[in-house]
């Protein structure tokens, strides 16, 4: 499971690194005022359907559904149940794709009511039927994945996101050289995402696609209405994130500029997250459905004290070093061109308390695979919905007193309401499968990680060149050794403590990967 993991780990933090790139380029390009506004609460709408289809919630779904006809009725009966599966996912989303761009100012009104009677709406409107023919593509490439991850291959579905990002980048950097309107930007890089999304179905297709699905055929008969069933609660509890945003940002569309503060503040949050949360999603999902399905207990601990450890050994050190250095971050990946150094300080700000729902999300998608693998997808959506109820409910009220800030605060207590939710569901349901080894590890963890925190919080008051005044290679230089110490000094208290050592982190990287499934 640990190979599989860094294999999902290491695409997704290529894909991630790509997207600070991409969102670099946005800010540059387009700023922090009305016009990114309506770029980037467009492009949320798609995003929160990418990561929704794309980045593990269907996965969650579909896996032990295949699995499940994999076992009882062979490999054939799996193939046509993908191929009804992909044929009516694909059908219903084409259908959507076409009921949204006819109903878009009403979508975007609902989502960014502060639009109204403004450029913005219309605006906004234009982007979002421009990235529309992503969500077409959508659908299939999510299939594809999903088969792909059920039987064990892991590194091609790691891996094809990237070409969403550098599509956008690719086109974001010829705008560079031949400027443009920012308005007129803004609708060539929407236009951009449905091409993206067509290369990455591409790519899955040729390499790998063939065989996987077949026939394809669009159907409703009982087995695809169960799976559909089961398949709408996994997705919506597996974008937890992205609609705590979409909560934040109905609020925060009232105010000039602040859905482009938290949606650039968001980015650096998704980069740990996206490490720990997608693989989560993609590696323990079937290992647990395995180990379930045997009734093999002692494998069902395992892997969710391995998920456990990784989830914390990432997301807290993750966690204390976002919050010392969220200015620095801030100011070295977005301030350029259009993205002010005002707009530095209050993306910075709003970073700060959006961090503070990191390890929160972190136990969620943690948790979440315990049901998902027990095909329980209601449980998560409605620990989902009450964090989302209540970050709208507060970023109101946080957010008439304190601006983005309240709203990033609110955004946090919804993540920490979804978080705790879950645990109280696993303590009365089933119980935690943590063995002795998580134990022993675990508050070992959580102290390396506060000893890289002070390291860090050290560096930023004695080491001038991260200030604003620095040149940018200087700064840039700086926040590297910065940040590379901070790892250092965590690898080595994890060594000391006996949690992990580089002999462990080899072996794991070596490990044969299991069997597949075909």
């Amino acid at each position: 499971m640990i190979r599989s993991f860094l294999t999902v780990s290491t695409g997704t933090l290529a894909s991630r690194l790509l997207g600070f790139v991409r969102d670099s380029l946005v800010a540059a390009l387009l700023g922090a005022g009305p016009v990114a506004d309506s770029f980037l609460a467009a492009f949320q709408l798609v995003n929160v359907a990418r990561r929704l289809l794309t980045e593990g919630g269907l996965n969650a779904a579909l896996v032990p559904a295949w699995l499940r006809v994999r076992e009882s009725s062979g490999a054939v009966a799996a193939a046509a149940f993908a191929g009804r599966v992909l044929g009516t996912i694909t059908a219903a989303l084409i259908a959507a794709t076409a009921l949204l761009a006819l109903a878009m100012p009403l979508v975007i009104m609902a989502l960014a009511p502060g639009f109204a009677g403004r450029e913005t709406l219309q605006l906004a409107t234009d982007d979002a039927r421009l990235m529309l023919p992503y969500l077409a593509f959508a659908g299939p490439v999510t299939v594809m994945m999903a088969l792909l991850n059920a039987q064990g291959r892991f590194a091609l579905t790691a891996f094809s996101p990237l070409l969403f990002n550098i599509a956008l980048i690719a086109v974001m950097a010829v705008l560079l050289i031949v400027p443009q309107d920012a308005a007129r930007a803004a609708q060539i890089i929407a236009a951009t995402v449905g091409i993206a999304g067509l290369l990455q179905l591409s790519v899955l297709v040729l390499r790998r696609g063939g065989g996987l699905a077949t026939p394809l055929r669009i159907s409703f008969d009982k087995e695809i209405r169960g799976f559909l069933a089961k398949a709408g609660p996994g997705m919506m509890a597996s974008s937890a994130p992205q609609l705590l945003m979409v909560a934040g940002a109905i609020v925060a569309s009232a105010s000039p500029s602040a859905v482009s503060w938290l949606y650039f503040a968001n980015r650096l949050i998704e980069l740990p997250l996206g490490i720990v949360g997608v693989a989560m999603g993609t590696v323990l999902i079937p290992e647990l459905t395995r180990a379930v399905r045997g009734g093999d207990h002692a494998a069902v601990a395992h892997a969710e004290s391995r998920g456990l450890e990784l989830a914390v050994g990432l997301a807290l050190p993750s966690t204390l070093g976002l919050m010392v250095l969220s200015e620095p971050i801030v100011r070295l990946l977005f301030e350029h061109g259009a993205f002010t150094s005002a707009d530095t300080a209050a993306t910075a700000r709003a970073l700060m308390w959006l961090t503070l729902a990191l390890p929160a999300h972190v136990l969620v998608k943690a948790l979440s695979p315990a049901f998902f693998a027990r095909e329980d997808t209601i449980t998560p959506l409605l620990a989902v919905l009450k964090g989302v109820v209540l970050a709208i409910a507060a970023a109101f009220l946080l957010g008439h007193w304190f601006g983005a800030d309240g709203i990033a605060a609110a955004i946090a207590l919804g993540a920490w309401s979804m978080a705790l939710s879950l645990i109280r569901r696993v303590a009365v349901t089933f119980g935690f499968s943590i063995d002795a080894e998580a134990k022993r590890r675990l508050p070992r963890i959580v102290v390396a990680a506060l000893a890289m925190g002070a390291l860090l919080w050290c560096a930023t008051r004695f080491l001038p060149a991260l200030a604003s005044g620095a040149h940018g290679l200087v700064q840039a230089a700086a926040l590297l050794i910065v940040i590379s110490a901070g790892i250092a000094t965590y690898g080595l208290f994890l060594q000391l403590f006996g949690v992990a050592g580089w002999r462990d982190a080899v072996n794991a990287i070596r490990a044969k990967q299991a069997r597949d499934l075909r």
